[in-house]
């Protein structure tokens, strides 16, 4: 299981300014499994608000209703336990964002200081949603409305109230995210279950290196999500068999490895009926006993503890965020400021244009840059289209601003440029509410903010170097080490650390794996940096998976020699019977 030597002629080649894709990033993908759910969730948590705002005559306060009713994009692939901590929290930093944003609008008109506020918000917010890996959709939706809050007309005194609305609605939001628990509280676990098996089935009919990442980083979130949802149940019981069985199909001729039984066991997880119990498998007992000892350690206060020092490293000076930081600074700064020098009023959309294009690596800022530059010019156009039929009364503006909401998030996960085509006109739209403006302002401000936001804020990108991301690699590779001396050492010695402390260190290098995966491709999508070590890289990923599928057979507490024969150790008895 030692690494590999890399070979003189396998060196990789000094990296450079990549060519950049131009058909590639702009593809359709399949839809995601579950993008009817932020579509209708962010629907019903905006229709309350804005049809309690029709009625009462003030359509003028969509704009802070709004802000709240966007958190219902947040915590989907959540289990409801976290998911309602983790919408609350957006909430907050809703709510603060637009305090922050609505308080030096009530104090300044200047564009120069609006501008930097706008760009030391989005920065804020970036690394902030990125640190907590709060998932789509990032910080766009925040950077949105604090951008375009600087640039609304407001007085000290009205801030108070406008907050509430704020909050009203994010309560609402709230509701509409964690309300389907009563009908389904296992949901989000079964569905991360399902993409475990059907990674662990891919896996065994086309092993490769692409399919085994792919397995481990299913296995690996499915573990992630079970430990989060709260108490055992007899279903999440049945869940965690799921994910041992998903687990061990990457073990040599284990008897798991029967994709098409994977892939029936993933269809009946997703389905509304009863979870599929498995076969029993050797040592499954310790394996549920390890996820309960581990479930019990996060939640003990030493367990919180070491997550908030690990987020406090991930914001401090040496972080692999502060380049990002520095670009979304920059880059929003930019933009904004090229805008007002020619005459827009409120460049507020060329900040939130910038914000939204940076990425993990330069590369991906560049796939960005062209799905947003051509989804807002498109936008656009729907949006000319569709102004007259919204002019037609406030009624006919609601039902717009709600078709185009349920529209951005049922395309966006097919790709984002065509997701865009629907949240441009929304976002024109919400301009209507407070007064009808000149269609031809809006339209070629709103084609001017783009092309000169993602200019600049993708010239930010090319330029500020992010050669941290080099390091984070080094650092994984150092980690992946560890963990799989720690496996092999809890495996060799499992009659002290138990099979329970065997499965703890096979979760740990999995985690470690999918780290390494990320932090390589986020590497090698980054200009101007020193070469990345690909042979290393190789040779620790592959070793990493060997110790996996050596451990993959669990095994319960090791038998006497008595009971042993040819020198082979006989199973355990099969303790996990469902």
């Amino acid at each position: 299981m030692s690494d590999t030597p890399s070979h003189p002629s396998a060196r990789p080649r000094q990296p450079f300014a990549r060519s950049l894709p131009l058909a590639a990033p702009l593809r359709l993908n399949r839809p995601s499994d579950i993008w009817f759910k932020p579509a209708l969730s962010v629907v019903v948590a905006s229709a309350v608000p804005h049809l309690t705002l029709l009625a009462l005559g003030r359509l003028d306060l969509v704009m802070y209703t709004m802000a709240g009713s966007l958190c219902a994009l947040y915590g989907h692939g959540l289990p409801y336990a976290r998911r309602a901590r983790t919408v609350a929290g957006v909430v907050l930093s809703m709510t603060a964002g637009l305090a922050a944003a609505l308080v030096t609008a009530s104090l300044t008109h200047s564009t120069a200081v609006l501008v930097a506020v706008g760009a030391l918000l989005a920065a804020a917010q970036k690394v902030a949603c990125d640190a907590v890996r709060i998932g789509p959709p990032g910080h766009v939706i925040l950077t949105f409305v604090s951008s375009a809050a600087l640039f609304a007309p407001q007085r000290l005194g009205q801030v108070p109230a406008h907050l509430a609305l704020t909050l009203g609605a994010g309560a609402v939001a709230w509701l509409v995210c964690v309300g389907p628990a009563l009908i389904r509280r296992e949901g989000p676990e079964r569905r991360a279950v399902a993409r475990a098996l059907e990674a662990a089935a891919d896996r065994v009919a086309e092993p490769g290196p692409r399919t085994r990442h792919a397995a481990a980083a299913a296995v690996h979130a499915a573990w992630q999500c079970l430990l989060a949802s709260g108490r055992p149940t007899p279903v999440r019981r049945s869940l965690e068999r799921l994910v041992v069985h998903a687990e061990a199909a990457g073990a040599p001729a284990h008897p798991d490895q029967d994709p098409d039984r994977l892939r029936a066991w993933a269809a009946l997880t997703r389905a509304r009926g009863p979870v599929p119990e498995p076969p029993p498998a050797p040592g499954t007992d310790a394996e549920l006993y390890g996820i309960d000892a581990e479930r019990a350690a996060l939640r003990a206060s030493g367990g919180r503890r070491a997550a908030r020092r690990t987020l406090l490293r991930s914001l401090g000076p040496g972080s692999h965020l502060l380049p990002v930081a520095v670009r979304t600074l920059i880059g929003c700064a930019l933009a904004g400021y090229l805008c007002a020098a020619l005459g827009v009023g409120r460049p507020y959309w060329a900040i939130v244009t910038a914000a939204s294009l940076y990425q993990a690596n330069t590369t991906l800022t560049w796939n960005r840059t062209l799905q947003r530059t051509l989804g807002n010019l498109l936008g656009v156009l729907v949006f000319a289209a569709v102004l007259p039929l919204s002019r037609t009364g406030p009624l006919a503006l609601v039902l717009c601003c709600l078709f185009f909401s349920f529209a951005a998030e049922a395309l966006i996960t097919r790709n984002y440029w065509l997701g865009s085509v629907a949240v441009t006109p929304m976002a024109l739209l919400v301009l209507e509410f407070g007064g009808a403006h000149p269609a031809g302002e809006l339209v070629g401000d709103r084609v001017l903010d783009t092309v000169l936001g993602a200019l600049a804020g993708f010239l930010a990108a090319a330029l500020v170097t992010n050669r941290r991301a080099a390091g984070r690699v080094e650092r994984a590779l150092e980690g992946v080490a560890q963990a799989r001396t720690d496996a092999e050492r809890a495996y060799a010695d499992r009659a002290h650390t138990g099979p329970d402390g065997l499965d703890r260190a096979r979760r740990a290098l999995t985690a470690r794996l999918v780290e390494l995966r990320e932090a390589a491709d986020i590497a090698a999508g980054e200009w101007w940096q020193r070469a990345l070590p690909e042979q290393r890289l190789l040779a620790a990923e592959r070793a990493g998976h060997r110790t996996l599928a050596a451990t993959a057979q669990r095994q319960g507490p090791p038998v006497r020699a008595s009971e042993t024969r040819s020198g082979a150790v006989a199973p355990a008895p099969a303790n996990g019977a469902a």
